[in-house]
């Protein structure tokens, strides 16, 4: 036996730079497993009713699950102190360092975040402006805006209003017959979508501090007249600039704004006809309108006779107006109707039970108002708050005195029949309601035969309208828009891709063809002038030729 010699230090184990380093315990590993399997339930089922509400539940899972391993590491890990320090120190400057470089550009359909360098200017600030308050004017051919053609798409969503063109016959084969591109540019931000009528196109976008209403030449893309108000939206979850669609009515263009500048403009020249700025009208504080309406007006005017419609709000505290209605030549009040806060809906015209009226979804409600007097005629609950779940989709009168709602957050479609009781009141049924289809969100759908056709939560849907039950659910293109075309429905994906699909009950999701049209995150409706495609988003327009089986 080797007896140690008293004089020399006892021998130690090597170390690595920590003491009493502990793995983590079982409650660790519980926690982190339980957060992960919640995660990819949200993810690959549908419990909560919406891909974005899931995706943010997912982030805060996943926010849950580094501060679980964070406090581990610094409380219970048994890492020396020093090397605590320094990792939390290093992690700390790294988030710091990110935050200033960069910046939140925008948050997808999906509530998914795109980042940009925060010190580089926003695309729409890159472009050119006109003066404020006043109009540019190419001389070219005077634009006409006055001759109607067959082939006009003069207002959000197309002639009916309704998401639906029934006088163009698309060819099926894309495969031997692509589109042609006419042209493609840069635009401002926003979207809105176009209106066109006799060879002109009209958009509202986002140059820098100034929000345009612009025409252009559909056969070259080439920009006519602009006409620019002082005005600029601009938030992280709603993007930059105006969304709602421009009406062109007579030789005129109505649009308004995403502050609520209502402007009737001479479609020859983009000259202000008469302007009126709804706020104040209405008494609303721009830091209420934000609170209220935090993605913006996004109402397209309606006309109706001598009238223009658009939704008017009111403070929160304050009188409310559902609609009001302006001489559409002079922008005299003529009426107001309704006391409900407004939602992201615009007005639509339809006949039932024998009467003409103006359909409107409000912040919590459908309601249908006298077209000469704006009284309201019926109203139907429809739950929902412009600030956190909003009403978005427009009401689509489908026959037989019915109509078709939809929403997203969950919420999904109802069909209601209109009638008459003995006395002359309006009576309103439910025939269904279900939460599980047509969640449309901020799309809109498209009837054909019985059929209602929609993106459900980003994914293509076809419902029968007798039953409310789904037909099929079939193709992802998360939360772009649709365009029903004579048997066969348009889809402009949020990718900017457009797809041909098959109109029909039998055949889920058909691709009969598709291309990449614009880049970018594109929200924006679909026009359809004659064999014209008209595409944008918040930084491209383009126009396309698409192959037609008949002459137009």
């Amino acid at each position: 036996m080797t007896e140690q010699n008293p004089d020399q230090p006892a021998l130690q184990a090597p170390t690595s730079g920590r003491t009493n380093k502990r793995l983590p315990s079982k409650w660790l590993w519980m926690v982190l497993v339980l957060l992960l399997l919640l995660i990819a339930v949200f993810q690959t089922t549908d419990l909560i009713g919406d891909h974005g509400s899931a995706n943010v539940a997912s982030w805060l899972l996943a926010f849950l699950a580094v501060v679980t391993l964070a406090v581990w590491f610094l409380l219970l890990s048994g890492y020396r102190r020093r090397v605590r320090a320094l990792s939390l120190i290093g992690v700390l400057l790294s988030i710091g360092v990110a935050a200033v470089l960069f910046r939140v550009e925008r948050i997808s359909g999906e509530l998914v975040p795109e980042f940009a360098f925060r010190f580089a200017l926003k695309p729409d600030e890159r472009m050119p402006w006109p003066a404020p308050g006043g109009f540019a004017r190419k001389p070219n051919a005077p634009v006409d805006l006055l001759t109607a053609t067959p082939l006009d798409f003069p207002q959000f969503l197309g002639p009916g209003r309704n998401a639906s063109v029934d006088h163009v016959e698309l060819a099926r084969d894309w495969a031997t017959r692509p589109a042609r591109l006419v042209w493609k540019r840069e635009i401002g931000a926003g979207w809105s979508a176009f209106s066109a009528v006799n060879g002109f196109a009209v958009t509202m976008e986002q140059r820098g501090e100034l929000e345009m209403v612009t025409c252009y030449r559909i056969d070259t893309g080439e920009l006519e007249w602009a006409h620019a108000t002082a005005a600029r939206y601009d938030a992280i979850s709603g993007g930059v600039g105006p969304r709602s669609t421009p009406t062109i009515h007579e030789g005129l263009v109505y649009a308004l704004g995403a502050t609520g500048h209502l402007l009737c403009l001479d479609g020859a020249t983009g000259k202000c006809r008469w302007r009126k700025n709804l706020l104040k009208e209405y008494g609303v504080s721009p830091e209420e309108e934000s609170a209220t309406l935090p993605w913006a007006r996004s109402n397209s005017p309606l006309i109706a006779d001598d009238l223009v419609i658009v939704p008017a709000g009111g403070p929160k505290q304050g009188r409310k107006v559902s609609l009001a209605a302006y001489n559409k030549q002079t922008g005299d009040l003529v009426w107001e109707g309704g006391n409900r806060q407004i939602s992201y809906s615009s007005p639509a015209l339809a006949t039932l039970a024998g009467v003409r009226q103006i359909l409107s979804v409000n912040e919590d409600s459908a309601s249908a108002h006298d077209v000469t007097t704006g009284r309201v005629l019926w109203e139907h609950p429809w739950p929902a708050h412009s600030n956190a779940d909003p009403n978005v989709s427009q009401p689509v009168a489908v026959g037989g005195d019915r109509v078709l709602l939809s929403k997203g957050y969950g919420q999904g479609a109802a069909l209601l029949q209109i009638g008459r009781s003995a006395d002359g009141a309006f009576t309103v049924q439910t025939l269904w309601k279900n939460p599980k289809v047509l969640r449309t969100k901020f799309a809109n759908v498209a009837v054909r035969d019985g059929y209602a056709y929609g993106l459900s939560d980003g994914i293509l849907e076809c419902v029968d309208l007798q039953t409310g039950q789904r037909i099929w659910k079939d193709g992802r293109y998360r939360h772009g828009q649709i365009l029903g075309v004579a048997g066969l429905v348009l889809v402009l994906a949020e990718s900017g891709e457009v797809v041909l699909v098959e109109a029909s009950p039998e055949r889920p999701n058909r691709v009969l063809g598709r291309f990449q049209a614009i880049e970018g995150m594109t929200w924006n409706n679909i026009a359809l002038y004659g064999p014209y495609l008209l595409v944008r988003n918040a930084e491209q327009a383009a126009c396309y030729e698409l192959p037609v089986e008949a002459s137009l």
